[in-house]
């Protein structure tokens, strides 16, 4: 045996630990692409805030409103950690599926547990495949209209720290393949199934918590956000709205993208809800926009369904896990929820909440979904606490 070669037998590979994961010796695979934006390997990220993350988002409904799938995956290299989550609502039942591991390395094929995704054509076509006993799915994305930019997303705690400095992709398209869940199969057929996804990376709040520190004293009152990427038959739409309590508008981002690549601005939008009684659950909504040349251009939305993200999708407020929370090696929990169950119903108002949503615009029929959370204060709409409803 040569001197300083260790002999062949159990062990962990250079490089890496007992457990077989990386520890920063090796270089990373994407490093042979020619793809780096700073001078680190491509198993670091360019910020060492705990809070990087690199993650899809994507949602499908058929055009009677009755399904709605949701599912997404990410990456939080500074934390180690990478999770994954698949869910279907049908009628008032849930079914959820999360994955979580650890990062070994970063790869072009996202993958954690039973739940990965192929990129077939960059910024067209995607493979999205989930596989668990009781919920799986192999479903293929095919975007519809061009992607485009988001405006970036900056949120700050106070004046200092920024908890939010992100940015994002969005497309509208449709998808194929199949469902199975309980042993029911369920056709995705792309003339019905349609949808939406987000491709996102930057700061966001991961894992547990950061101690409050000096924000304790500057109590939260309230967040309000509203999202909306709609098609229809000859264009599509892209609405995002986020607003401070007193109705300040720290984002506002309002296009019309058509099949050909052309995009419009639309202005400084202004919504008019209409909410359940006792609630802030949006029945209908009237989206007021201005094209370039100043005409207006109304948008009359309906919501369907609904997947409250922080109900076992560990968005915001879930109890259950959170995006980037380090669960162990190899973690996989199933969930059904009851959307009739007083339990459940009464933490859907605390958070994000996903519909789908038919449209109308310029006497065009749409689909799309209709991203909203209302919690606490906020004067534009008449909401004065976090125990205020719509009369």
């Amino acid at each position: 045996m040569l001197a300083g070669v260790p002999a062949g037998g159990p062990g962990p590979r250079p490089g890496r630990d007992a457990a077989g994961y990386r520890h920063g010796v090796l270089p990373d695979p994407l490093d042979e692409y020619p793809i780096h934006q700073s001078p680190l390997s491509m198993s670091r990220v360019a910020t060492s805030d705990r809070n990087f993350y690199d993650r899809n988002y994507f949602n499908a409904f058929d055009q009677s409103g009755q399904n709605l799938l949701i599912s997404g995956g990410g990456y939080y290299p500074n934390v180690g950690v990478k999770d994954a989550f698949f869910s279907l609502r049908r009628g008032d039942r849930q079914w959820t599926v999360r994955f979580s591991d650890a990062i070994d390395h970063r790869e072009l094929s996202p993958h954690v547990g039973g739940w990965r995704l192929e990129i077939r054509e960059p910024l067209h076509k995607v493979r999205l495949v989930c596989e668990h006993e009781r919920l799986s799915a192999d479903l293929t994305w095919d975007g519809s209209f061009p992607s485009i930019l988001e405006e970036p997303h900056l949120l700050l705690n106070g004046r200092q720290r920024p908890i939010l400095d992100a940015q994002r992709f969005a497309q509208l398209g449709s998808w194929s393949g199949s469902i199975e869940v309980e042993g029911e199969s369920i056709e995705v057929d792309p003339s019905r199934w349609l949808g939406s996804r987000d491709r996102s990376w930057g700061i966001r709040p991961t894992g547990d918590a950061d101690p409050p520190g000096r924000e304790a004293d500057n109590p939260n009152q309230g967040f309000w956000w509203l999202y909306v990427p709609m098609r229809f038959e000859t264009f599509a739409l892209m609405v995002i709205l986020q607003e401070q309590p007193d109705g300040y508008r720290t984002l506002n981002d309002a296009r019309r993208v058509f099949a050909d690549g052309t995009v419009e601005q639309l202005g400084w939008p202004r919504v008019e809800f209409q909410y359940r009684s006792g609630t802030r659950h949006p029945e209908k909504a009237a989206i007021h926009l201005t094209t370039p040349n100043g005409r207006p251009l109304v948008v009359e939305v309906e919501t369907m369904t609904f997947q409250a993200l922080h109900v076992g999708s560990g968005y915001g407020a879930d109890p259950e896990w959170s995006h980037g929370q380090w669960k162990g090696p190899g973690w996989v929990d199933f969930r059904t929820y009851d959307y009739a169950d007083p339990e459940i119903a009464g933490r859907v108002p605390w958070g994000v909440i996903d519909h789908a949503a038919s449209a109308m615009c310029e006497g065009e029929p749409g689909l799309g979904l209709f991203e909203h959370a209302s919690i606490g204060r906020h004067d534009p709409t008449g909401f004065t606490d976090f125990m205020s409803v719509a009369p």
